[in-house]
């Protein structure tokens, strides 16, 4: 079983068990599910940048959306919006806009050669093509300035981005935290994204090419006892 199947599987074990019901102290009743089911999906969870171009299904899409916007938020203020992009010409329009961007930035500060800067632009736009932008869909989480507690969507928003991450892990998807890999002002400016709302990110949602096995540090190392 490859790995996007072990965790379709271990998100959906739930549907093969008679589980309790647990009730809370509010006498809401909550399903307890396998505790190794959501433990993998935290351990799994990687940054991917270079996908394949299956589409990811609405119903997918939807159930990841569903769960980031269970994210805690200060007041239960719940400020998010979640652009998501399917469209293709939009994908394509933020690779141009991105490669006259760096072209700008090339032609200013590097002082190549007519030659010298083709080929980078050229290096660039493949970069771009297998890597970042080469998803399906994308994710442009935002937060609204208008929130009831606005000095607070800068938490908010990252919390959502990191629930939106893990359950699209647990469907089997890759997705990046990318920021200033395309600036806020260029996909707020390509995606016609009003100015009430602050990008948070941007992410790729789409299977991996391969996924990433990058180590992380021991639990030790990140546990303080009493003092530093």
């Amino acid at each position: 079983m490859n790995r996007r199947n072990s965790l379709k599987a271990g998100a959906s074990v739930l549907a093969g068990l008679a589980i309790a019901p647990v009730v809370g102290a509010a006498g809401r009743n909550f399903v307890t599910p396998p505790e190794d089911s959501f433990w993998e999906v935290v351990e799994k969870r990687r940054s991917v940048r270079a996908f394949k171009p299956d589409p990811v299904p609405e119903a997918d899409m939807n159930k990841i959306i569903d769960a980031a916007r269970m994210a805690p938020t200060a007041g239960n203020q719940q400020p998010w919006k979640f652009l998501v992009i399917n469209d293709r010409e939009k994908i394509e329009a933020l690779k141009a806009a991105k490669l006259k961007e760096t072209e700008a930035y090339l032609k200013d500060s590097k002082k190549l050669s007519g030659e010298e800067l083709e080929e980078q632009l050229k290096q660039t736009d493949e970069q771009l093509s297998k890597g970042y932008l080469s998803a399906s869909t994308y994710v442009v989480v935002l937060t609204d300035n208008n929130s009831r507690y606005p000095t607070y969507n800068h938490y908010d928003g990252p919390l959502a981005a990191g629930y939106l991450m893990l359950a699209a892990c647990a469907l089997g998807y890759g997705t990046v935290f990318i920021t200033d890999s395309f600036s806020e002002e260029l996909t707020k400016r390509v995606f016609t994204i009003p100015n009430e709302y602050t990008r948070v990110c941007f992410t790729p949602v789409g299977i991996p090419l391969q996924w990433p096995d990058k180590e992380k540090k021991n639990l030790e190392e990140f546990i303080v006892k009493e003092k530093f």
